[in-house]
């Protein structure tokens, strides 16, 4: 995995880091800065942990509090919280967040930015977030432009995008994947119990992370 300038992340809810904190911890290994900028605090979503131990009110802060954990665990030291609400990314002014990026683009100057691929990534959020850094990298002259490594894992993705270009081996990784998705507790704890059991299949299905560089035309 090249050494890069430095890193910036945007994806739209906490816990969305988990499936890529190896790569992400793995850059941070390496010297290179990560920036993580979380769109929303999740607070719209519908676990509130085995047993319940949060309620609609309590969520955001929660969320917050467990997402701060999980950088903590991965090593990300700059977290930027977006402050736009759960699940209504897609209905935002689309200028507004684009501006958001840019502005974010231009302070950290990354060679790098992870997101995920629109149109590809399941949830609304998750696409509408992916659209609109895809569409503020495009306004940027194309000499400047960082590279834009994308998450996508809707069906029939490999079909429509081909082989991903990316894939990282994470395997020395999976002690701060677990330690991330531990702190998700809210969200993760059946699947951090299961990781944790030492299950040779879980291991190898999350030893491996993918990413879709985006081709601007």
């Amino acid at each position: 995995m090249d050494r890069q300038r430095h890193v910036l992340v945007v994806l739209p809810h906490p816990d969305d880091e988990t499936g890529s904190s190896g790569t992400i911890a793995k850059h941070i290994r390496q010297g290179t800065p990560v920036t993580y900028l979380c769109l929303t605090l999740g607070e719209m979503g519908r676990n509130m942990g085995v047993p319940p131990f949060a309620n609609r009110s309590t969520l955001p802060l929660i969320r917050k509090q467990e997402l701060e954990e999980s950088c903590r665990s991965i090593g990300i030291e700059d977290l930027r919280l977006g402050g736009f609400h759960d699940k209504t990314i897609e209905f935002e002014d689309r200028e507004q967040l684009m501006k958001r990026i840019t502005d974010l683009i231009e302070e950290v100057r990354p060679s790098l930015i992870m997101t995920f691929y629109p149109g590809y990534s399941v949830h609304p959020d998750h696409d509408a977030c992916g659209a609109a850094v895809i569409g503020a990298v495009a306004r940027l002259p194309a000499a400047d432009r960082p590279v834009v490594n994308c998450i996508a894992f809707a069906k029939g993705c490999e079909e429509a995008l081909g082989q991903p270009d990316v894939v990282n081996d994470v395997s020395e990784f999976l002690d701060v994947k677990l330690l991330s998705l531990q702190a998700h507790r809210s969200q993760f704890q059946y699947m951090s119990v299961v990781l944790a059991a030492d299950d040779p299949s879980m291991k190898s299905r999350f030893s491996t992370e993918r990413f879709w560089t985006y081709r601007f035309d």
